[in-house]
């Protein structure tokens, strides 16, 4: 994860599925926040009214998605919805959060 964050990239996203809340208070740098619980719907939304809703653009569907939440269930979620949604590229980020911060790595702040 540390070299996704190193080298941010247009063709691989790390998108964070945490509240907005929890995203505010510290994330993996670069990450866009897309959250699960309160927007379960947002990668199958028109492009349109994705970045009216989010204020940036839809991910592509050729693109690489990395989520990450604070300990993998939220992500395993999101990943599997995004696979429906025709992403074909979809990774998840087992240790989220919680060994992002255990690894010290840094945090980005809005």
């Amino acid at each position: 994860m540390k070299s996704f964050t190193d080298s941010p990239s247009k063709d691989r996203i790390i998108i964070d599925v945490r509240e907005p809340s929890e995203h505010t208070s510290g994330h993996i740098p670069h990450s866009l926040n897309i959250p699960l619980k309160s927007s379960p719907d947002a990668l199958l939304l028109p492009a349109e009214e994705f970045a009216d809703r989010f204020g940036f653009a839809k991910p592509d569907l050729e693109a690489e998605v990395v989520f990450y939440c604070k300990s993998g269930v939220r992500s395993s979620a999101a990943a599997e919805l995004a696979r429906r949604g025709g992403y074909g590229r979809v990774a998840e980020y087992r240790g989220s959060w919680v060994d992002w911060e255990r690894k010290g790595g840094e945090v980005g702040t809005p």
